[in-house]
C-alpha cells in the first residue's frame, strides 16, 4: 500500500465498519444465485484479516460458489498456505513485479525483498496450491525485469501474467508514456522464448493467452491500456467497508452494507445487486483521455485487483 497514503496518522476503518464474515457470506450468496463462479479475496493484503481462515471455511460450507481465489503479495505465504489449502482456496495469485532486490525494493514501498516472496511461493507449492503470478510491467522501471522474470517461472512450471501499468486510482500519478504496452511485452518474451497463442478459457477472461512453443507452459499478458476489453467485462468489486464497484477505475462505489445492517433481507439486497448491474455503463479503459485521468478514482489498494 502507498507509503505516502497510509502514513503514521492514517485513520483506518474501525472494525465495526469492515463486514463482517457473515456479511460476506450473505453477499456472495446473493451473486451465485445470479451465476457467479468465481470469488476472489484480494486487498489490500487479504492475510492481514485475523479471521479470514474462518471466512473461507464458511464460504466453502455455506455457499456453492465453485472456485474461490486469493490474491496477496506472498509474504505471509509460509505462515498460511497449509491452512488455504485445508480451508478450500482454489488458487493464489502472488504479486512480484522485480527479482532484483533494488528494483522489487523501491517498486513494494521500500518494505520487502523479492526473496521473501519467493519463499511464499514455495510454500504453497509446497502445500498443493494452484499458483499464479502477476508482474505490472512500467516503462522506466522494470521492464528489464520480463525475461529475468519469465525464465524463473518457467523453472518454476507456473504460469506468469504480464500486466500494463495502469491509472488505478491517482497516488501513483500515473502517465501514459510509463506504459511498456503489450506488443512490447509479448515482442521482449519472443526476442528469447517462442510463443504461439491460446484460446480464452471463457468470455471475460481478461488475460491474452500464450503457451512456450518449447515447453507447453502459459503466460498471459492484460493489456487495459491499449486494448480494452471493457464490453466483456463481467467483474463486480465489494469493497471491506460493504461498496459495491462495478470497474476498477471507478470514482465511488453503491453502499450495500446498510442494507444488511437495517435489516432489509437478501430480497431487497438482491434486487438492489440487480439494479446496479443492470444500469451499469462504465466504459472507463475505453474512454481513457486526458479528461478521464484527472478525475479522482478509488485507490487499487483500497478495492483490489
Amino acid at each position: 500500500m502507498p507509503k505516502e497514503i497510509f502514513g503514521p496518522d492514517y485513520q483506518f476503518l474501525k472494525n465495526d465498519d469492515i463486514l463482517s464474515n457473515e456479511e460476506i457470506v450473505t453477499i456472495v450468496k446473493c451473486f451465485v444465485e445470479f451465476g457467479v463462479e468465481k470469488l476472489r479475496l484480494t486487498g489490500g493484503e487479504p492475510l492481514l484479516r485475523k479471521d479470514l481462515i474462518p471466512l473461507i471455511q464458511a464460504l466453502r460450507s455455506e455457499t456453492s460458489v465453485p472456485e474461490i481465489s486469493l490474491t496477496t503479495n506472498g509474504a505471509l505465504l509460509p505462515r498460511y498456505a497449509k491452512s488455504l489449502k485445508d480451508s478450500g482456496i482454489s488458487r493464489v495469485n502472488v504479486s512480484l513485479d522485480s527479482l532484483d532486490e533494488t528494483r522489487f525494493f523501491k517498486i513494494s514501498g521500500e518494505r520487502a525483498k523479492p526473496q521473501a516472496v519467493l519463499r511464499g511461493i514455495e510454500s504453497a507449492i509446497e502445500s498443493g496450491l494452484e499458483m499464479k503470478a502477476n508482474m505490472v510491467v512500467q516503462r522506466g522501471v522494470n521492464e528489464l525485469d520480463i525475461l529475468p522474470m519469465a525464465e524463473k517461472f518457467r523453472s518454476l512450471n507456473l504460469t506468469l501474467r504480464f500486466i500494463e501499468y495502469m491509472d488505478v486510482g491517482n497516488s501513483n500519478h500515473w502517465n501514459l508514456n510509463e506504459v511498456f504496452t503489450a506488443k512490447e511485452i509479448l515482442d521482449t518474451i519472443q526476442s528469447k522464448y517462442p510463443v504461439e497463442p491460446v484460446e480464452p478459457n471463457y468470455i471475460g477472461e481478461v488475460a491474452t493467452r500464450y503457451r512456450y512453443l518449447d515447453t507447453n507452459q502459459e503466460i498471459g499478458i492484460i493489456s487495459s491500456i491499449s486494448k480494452p476489453f471493457c464490453r466483456d467485462c463481467n467483474r463486480a468489486r465489494i469493497s471491506a467497508d460493504g461498496k459495491l464497484f462495478t470497474c476498477l477505475f471507478a470514482s465511488e462505489g453503491t453502499d450495500i452494507k446498510s442494507i444488511l445492517r437495517n435489516n432489509e433481507g437478501t430480497e431487497v439486497l438482491k434486487k438492489t445487486l440487480s439494479k446496479i448491474w443492470g444500469q451499469r455503463a462504465d466504459r472507463y479503459s475505453e474512454e481513457r483521455s486526458k479528461r478521464t485521468q484527472e478525475k479522482t478514482k478509488i485507490e487499487m489498494s483500497y478495492i483490489g485487483g
